[in-house]
Parts: structure tokens; sequence; C-alpha cells
């Protein structure tokens, strides 16, 4: 039986690690044994009040309580009917899964951001949105996404809101 160089095997795990990191975000979102549905996701607050616990369930203490209807939040875990959430600004905590909607919305990030009318910078200019304004996804394409926001269509890149996955609508 040969023997395998010691430096070959070396290497050869060397490149097994690298290719493992390339490998491993895309099989990242798994599904939600509750629902079936990836993990993480995207989602908006359902009521004007949602109540955040520090646990998955009602004798859990409320660690505070968000005042915002339609805030993208991200779901990165699922326990019986409570869903833990992450927020734009990446405060964690636990939701009961009536408090959810699947309606996509996405907050505006950082400064003021330009509304185009087509995926292109150079597009002409729909509106101007200020940080925190939260608009309707509709779609997405690389780096472009478009959003609805009162009553305004049109595209923003995609660095500059928060509530949408880096590949989402990308075929």
């Amino acid at each position: 039986m040969t023997r395998l160089p010691g430096r070959f095997i070396a290497l050869f795990l060397v490149a097994l690690a690298h290719a493992t990191m390339y490998i491993l975000p895309l099989s990242a979102a798994t599904m939600g044994k509750q629902t079936g549905l990836p993990v993480p996701r995207y989602v908006s607050l359902r009521a004007e009040e949602v109540n955040v616990r520090t646990g998955p369930g009602s004798r859990y203490p409320i660690a505070w309580v968000f005042q915002r209807r339609s805030l993208p939040v991200e779901v990165v875990a699922e326990f019986d009917t409570w869903r833990k959430i992450r927020d734009s600004d990446g405060t964690q905590g636990w939701v009961h899964q009536s408090m959810l909607s699947g309606r996509r919305t996405v907050l505006v990030i950082g400064d003021t951001r330009t509304l185009r009318l087509d995926p292109n910078r150079s597009a002409p200019v729909v509106a101007r949105m200020e940080p925190g304004v939260l608009a309707r996804l509709q779609a997405c394409s690389y780096d472009w996404c478009e959003v609805k926001v009162s009553g305004l269509t049109g595209w923003v890149n995609r660095a500059y809101i928060w509530g949408v996955g880096l590949a989402e609508g990308i075929d």
C-alpha cells in the first residue's frame, strides 16, 4: 500500500476547508421544523404593537415592544408557535407567529436614498427616501430591488435597504 506524503494530506485538508467556506453559506438556509419555510427568512410585523420576549413562550418576560406595523424582521429560529426574530439593528427576541406577516417590506438605511425609474444609477429619479422609510418589496434583480412607497414604484440599490436576502430574486 502506498503512503501519501504528509504534505499532500495537509494541502488536501486546507483545500477542503477552503471549499467548505463557499459551499456552506449556500446551504445555510435550513427549513424550519414548525413551518417548513426557510430559516432565516424575512417577514414583517402584523400589528402596531408587538411584544418581544426573552424566550419562546408567554411565560417569558417582555424584553421590549415594537411599535411599528409592517417593520421588516428576520426569522432566525422557530419553536412551536414562536419565532425568534432579528431586527435591522441585530437585536433578537421571540414573538408569537400571529404577530408576523408574510407581506414583504424593506427599511431604508443609511442616508437619504434615491428611488429610480429603472434599475440603473443613471435612470430618472422617482423620489428620494429618508432613512427609516418603509417600502413594500416588489422584486429584486442582482443589485437592485423594485419597491413601492407612498403610491410610487421604482428601483433602489439593494445595499440601501434592509429586509431582503443577498441572493433573493436572483436566478
